[in-house]
């Protein structure tokens, strides 16, 4: 053992980058302060859990500044004694059997802060997976979730993610006809002018929608859609909503995106609820 010491810290990141306090009310149904993603530090160095067992320099890995840093401790556990744990219990910790809500990151700091310190990671990030799958909306975030999943297992950091409605619901305004034999020429005409408008009305938004909204989180490759054809109608009302908020001319493209998409959600939320 070591008589000097090592000192041990936490540090905790926030993988939405701000989105999950932002949104989650809506979303969820609930708030939710961050999707938690922590590393020991210890030896000078950052041990955590992604594509595999990894380390880094202390304040060098990809995740950048961390949001929270907790003291856990002192350890006099050696770094080879601490490095040869490591690869005792690297055959758990991998790619292949990395889960996002069942075997994650904080799953591996909590171990491993056991071992060095006799110490437990804090509960609320322990418990974030049981609290988003138990929130009103919890299962429309699976999606989000595999992506995460996907992205982690390749031990890449995930950018932001964000929910975009697949297409743009089309709103063929209603043509007037009018009866006149000494008008066919003018009406027919009249006609293919206000389709092109509205076919041009129709890419305009969705062209707005893409730029404002970056693209939707889909699932994990090889992994069936849970949602089906419930994700696709509430992408498709955010869609008609989004259009329908454009076309009032009060709002900017990207306050009628954010609002459209908080609009459908708390409306899924309440019938939830309500259920």
């Amino acid at each position: 053992m070591d008589e000097e010491g090592h000192r041990v810290t936490l540090n905790i990141y926030d993988l939405s980058q701000g989105l999950a306090r932002q949104l989650s009310t809506a979303f969820l149904g609930k708030a939710i302060e961050a999707i938690w993603h922590t590393g020991i530090v210890v030896y000078g160095n950052e041990y955590y859990f992604g594509g595999g067992i990894q380390h880094a320099p202390a304040a060098s890995t990809p995740y950048g500044t961390p949001m929270k840093v907790v003291e856990l401790g002192v350890t006099h556990i050696p770094q080879d004694v601490f490095e040869g744990y490591l690869e005792e219990i690297s055959p758990r910790y991998t790619a292949a059997t990395y889960s996002l809500l069942t075997h994650n990151c904080n799953n591996f700091s909590n171990e491993v802060a056991q071992f060095l310190v006799g110490a437990t990671i804090p509960d609320y990030i322990l418990q974030l997976p049981n609290e988003v799958m138990n929130s009103p909306m919890g299962h429309m975030m699976l999606p989000m979730i595999q992506q995460l999943e996907a992205t982690l297992r390749a031990g890449a950091v995930p950018q932001a993610p964000q929910f975009r409605p697949s297409s743009v619901a089309q709103v063929v305004q209603p043509v007037t006809s009018i009866n006149n034999s000494n008008s066919t020429s003018s009406d027919t005409s009249s006609k293919e002018s206000e389709k092109q408008s509205s076919s041009n009305d129709v890419d305009t938004h969705q062209k707005t929608l893409n730029k404002e909204v970056p693209p939707a989180v889909q699932p994990a490759a090889g992994v069936a859609d849970p949602l089906g054809n419930a994700r696709n109608k509430v992408q498709e009302e955010i869609a008609r909503e989004f259009a329908t908020l454009m076309a009032s001319g009060t709002l900017r493209a990207s306050e009628a995106a954010a609002l459209a998409t908080r609009r459908v959600m708390e409306r899924y939320g309440h019938l939830n609820a309500a259920s």
